[in-house]
């Protein structure tokens, strides 16, 4: 069975890819990406990497040639990613797969405020009108992404935000790679959503006191409006469009939508979520840098 993986060449494709190889024959999956040449290694060791371009349906059609199942990594073109995505489920219509892994976002539903959940829920209702078995892996917001937001607040003694005392269970990259591989490897899952949490909720001020802990810095949060919040991005240096898109996930927390801790990682790989307090603990020389 040929297991497919899209933006093979990303942070989440490579560790997915990696975990896929500890389980499965490399000559049993399929890489797509942009920039084969970033996968020669992949391909050394056996695995198919193959061109493909969510812009060229045509073409990905192509390249999805033979696979059962693939795992669609959503893209983050912000304004495009919906209509790219429908071009890969058409191409995978088109290609004969059986069953598409998505990549989607914690509680994409109407009304939540993040700017990226409209995207993911007309992606989620594209595949559900396709005659595509779906499984949709619902990832909370990366832990790593946090790792840059510590570092800043300790080097500033502040940590700016707008997300009151909302808290987010963050979840490490590493645990949604698992997550994936023990779906693409594994049976019973066609239908199911998956909520990809890590294993608690963590607020602003958990995050400036974690911050404190791992560097000794005394770090204050400052609680701030979403005008506020975006004017200072802008003036930071964010373009435009991407600070309010920042900002909706701030909104998102306060109003409590980023917050419930899943087991589902628990459930598909065997081993408890890794902490945020773990991730910012194995890059502690950053934050302090």
């Amino acid at each position: 069975m040929k297991l497919a993986v899209s933006g093979a060449s990303g942070h989440l494709g490579r560790q997915v890819t990696a975990l896929l190889f500890d389980q499965v024959s490399p000559a049993d999956v399929v890489l797509l990406t942009r920039s084969p040449d970033g996968l020669a290694d992949a391909a050394a060791r056996g695995a198919d990497v193959r061109p493909a371009d969510f812009n060229d349906p045509a073409g990905l059609a192509v390249a999805l040639a033979g696979v059962e199942r693939l795992l669609l990594i959503s893209t983050d073109a912000v304004g495009q990613s919906v209509a790219q995505h429908r071009s890969a489920i058409d191409a995978a219509v088109a290609a004969g797969v059986k069953h598409v892994i998505y990549t989607s976002l914690y509680r994409p539903e109407k009304g939540n405020p993040a700017a990226a959940a409209d995207a993911h829920r007309e992606t989620e209702e594209a595949l559900r009108a396709s005659p595509l078995a779906w499984t949709f892996l619902r990832n909370n917001l990366y832990a790593e992404n946090q790792i840059q937001t510590v570092a800043q607040a300790v080097a500033s003694g502040r940590l700016v935000t707008n997300a009151g005392d909302g808290a987010i269970a963050y979840v490490a990259r590493e645990d949604c790679a698992a997550a994936a591989a023990a779906v693409l490897t594994s049976e019973g899952h066609a239908g199911v959503a998956y909520d990809i949490t890590g294993p608690a909720a963590v607020s602003a001020a958990d995050l400036a006191a974690l911050g404190t802990t791992l560097t000794g810095a005394p770090v204050e949060v400052v609680q701030v409006d979403d005008d506020a919040l975006i004017a200072g991005l802008v003036a930071a240096g964010l373009p435009e469009p991407v600070a309010p898109w920042i900002a909706s996930f701030g909104v998102a927390s306060r109003e409590g939508w980023l917050d419930q801790p899943s087991t589902a990682v628990q459930d598909l790989t065997g081993r408890a979520p890794v902490s945020l307090r773990d991730v910012l603990e194995a890059h502690r020389a950053e934050l302090s840098a």
